[in-house]
């Protein structure tokens, strides 16, 4: 094989794998984080309170650091903007778009955390804990036996 051919062949193939990235990535699902995890995710967070608001750092039922609701991109409630004052905590103590806070933080995050192989609930719980750059650490025990325990309930439904 000749230069030239090499050259070509070599194009070709980085041709080839960026169309291949390009595919995969309408993949990446919208919502990575199933209905039931987030449930449980809450559930280890706050008890899923309803009337959770913000103390220390933290806002709403799943205890969101403004930094994570950043990561997040900057979700915010119908009519609100992320520049607005109240933007972050509105939307953190709201359950709604609370849940799509964390949806967009794992969009950002996602990842296999525990080594498995897969990545499910379980990482998707330790991310929100630890942040997207911890998460291979250990999970504080009572947050994972909340997590645990609401996986084990739900046993059956597609984590």
């Amino acid at each position: 094989m000749n230069l030239k051919t090499s050259v070509c062949f070599a194009g070709v193939l980085v041709a080839l794998i960026a169309l291949v990235n390009a595919d995969v990535s309408h993949l990446v699902l919208e919502n990575p984080v199933t209905e039931v995890c987030l449930r449980c995710i809450c559930d280890a967070s706050s008890g899923c309170d309803p009337t959770v608001r913000c103390t220390g750092e933290s806002c709403g039922m799943f205890r969101i650091t403004w930094a994570y609701w950043a990561d997040a991109g900057k979700p915010v409630l119908p009519g609100d903007v992320p520049e607005s004052q109240g933007a972050y905590a509105n939307c953190a103590n709201d359950p709604q778009c609370a849940a799509s806070t964390v949806q967009g933080y794992m969009r950002k995050f996602g990842q296999d955390c525990n080594g498995d192989g897969i990545i499910d609930c379980l990482d998707h719980a330790a991310i929100h804990k630890l942040g997207g750059y911890g998460c291979k650490n250990a999970v504080p025990v009572a947050y994972q036996s909340k997590i645990d325990q609401c996986i084990h309930e739900a046993a059956g439904i597609q984590l």
